[in-house]
């Protein structure tokens, strides 16, 4: 008699089930009339829009945060930013150890993929330390909101001074504020600052958060010379993450200094300010304190290249990520030099982080652009601004230059496809779809020179 062969879920397939499950089930409580600020239920599609961009951490809304939504539903869409940012996965583990349950090895297999981790050594005190981390940032980040919000909003205030910090330390972008985001505050040092702070924090990466305070401690001189001593991922994390805010900064800073429209009637402090926090946010965070739509187009193709990049690994941010674009740059630079090997702060970069650089790279770009194809040729929109909404979508950003609001029914799918398939990665995606590996061939198959470029 023949065994059926017994079906298995891998754990990446998983991972994309808990994300599509938590959306579902997000989009049935938000579809709920006691959801809506009049009573009466929104259409589903944009309930499930809404539940989309909540637990992938986007931040595109087909409806005004602030206005189309009750408490219950402000609190429905919290807690899938929060869900969505730390991963279904890492709450779950959590729970278990709060319940003091042990992690078997399919728990701590499913850890090591939510997050991309090498090894599963330590990942009981890595979950504890991510939620710790993200409850004591998120705190003060709430706390130092209260100092604007309440004043202004009363004990509304500290509500959204809740909101606030989870959206932005998950680089959601979405707010309960107003329907212009935080363009009323683009002059406001504290909001920028604090904003501004929380999404560096979740984009850098948790690893990077724990290397550095594994250098800080260890160092015991007055002289600490940290960064010579943190891992190489952390320090691609950090160079090229403070290398493209800052180069961002400088870029829409001289692009939009003579626009009216955004920062042209501003003092130079304010300039800054806000060239300085368009860069960052574009680091898929979402959040505006200038109208997307008025961006002069150099400002625009900046902020395009920094979503495509993203933010850094095993973090809240997405995008193809710092190390990736560090990894490929580096081995573009070694193959013009003639040199076997790509290297970085003398490390040599190993071909297995190669391949798995072009491959995040290929599929995230592929995934762009076939998003802008259909959008175009479903939807009347130009070219920049299809391109500006399907990267951030795929980026998981959040910032549109007032695109998503006007979209039709199937431009809406198409950006919640895109918004899915962003959050749970290209390279994830393609893993838990495909067939389990093939055994290496006793027999390799012939090598073919072949013109390249």
């Amino acid at each position: 008699m023949v065994r059926k062969k017994k079906f298995t879920l891998s754990t990446m397939q998983i991972i994309l089930l808990s994300f599509l499950v938590t959306i579902l089930l997000g989009s049935l409580l938000l579809a709920l009339p006691v959801s809506s600020a009049t009573g009466n239920a929104v259409p589903y599609l944009d309930a499930l829009f809404t539940a989309t961009t909540s637990t992938c951490v986007t931040g595109l809304v087909t409806l005004p945060t602030v206005s189309a939504w009750s408490t219950f539903g402000q609190i429905v869409i919290l807690l899938l930013i929060q869900v969505g940012g730390l991963g279904i996965i890492t709450i779950m583990s959590g729970i278990m150890l709060l319940l003091n349950r042990k992690m078997g090895i399919g728990d701590r297999l499913l850890i090591q993929n939510a997050f991309g981790l090498n090894t599963m050594a330590g990942l009981a005190r890595f979950v504890k330390n991510v939620l710790i981390g993200t409850l004591i940032i998120e705190g003060i980040g709430a706390v130092l909101y209260m100092l604007v919000f309440v004043p202004q909003f009363g004990v509304r205030g500290i509500w959204i001074s809740i909101f606030n910090s989870v959206s932005a330390f998950c680089n959601a972008g979405i707010d309960i504020i107003a329907e212009n985001s935080l363009c009323n505050y683009a002059a406001d040092p504290l909001i920028n600052t604090v904003t501004s702070a929380l999404i560096i924090l979740g984009g850098l990466g948790y690893i990077v958060w724990w290397d550095v305070l594994r250098v800080v401690k260890s160092r015991s001189s007055k002289n600490r010379k940290i960064f010579r001593h943190l891992t190489l991922h952390s320090k691609i994390a950090i160079t090229i993450t403070a290398g493209l805010i800052l180069v961002g900064a400088i870029l829409i800073f001289i692009f939009e200094y003579t626009n009216p429209l955004t920062i042209g009637e501003m003092s130079w402090f304010d300039k800054i300010q806000v060239s300085f926090f368009q860069s960052v946010t574009t680091r898929t965070a979402g959040f505006a304190s200038v109208p997307q739509g008025d961006l002069t187009n150099a400002s625009a193709a900046v902020s395009i290249i920094l979503m495509l990049i993203g933010g850094s690994p095993i973090g809240t941010a997405g995008g193809m990520k710092t190390v990736t674009i560090a990894v490929l740059i580096c081995s573009a630079f070694a193959t013009v030099r003639n040199k076997n090997n790509a290297t970085l702060f003398g490390r040599r970069i190993s071909d297995e982080s190669v391949k798995k650089a072009v491959a995040v790279v290929v599929n995230f770009l592929t995934i762009c652009s076939v998003s802008t194809v259909l959008l175009m040729a479903t939807n009347n929109v130009p070219l920049i601004d299809a391109v500006y909404e399907t990267v951030s979508a795929t980026a998981t950003v959040g910032l549109s230059r007032d695109l998503t609001g006007t979209l039709n029914t199937v431009g809406k799918i198409i950006i919640i496809v895109t918004m899915y398939f962003g959050r749970v990665g290209p390279i994830s995606l393609a893993v838990a779809l495909g067939s389990k590996n093939e055994s290496q061939n006793v027999i390799s198959e012939p090598t073919e020179e072949i013109s390249i470029g």
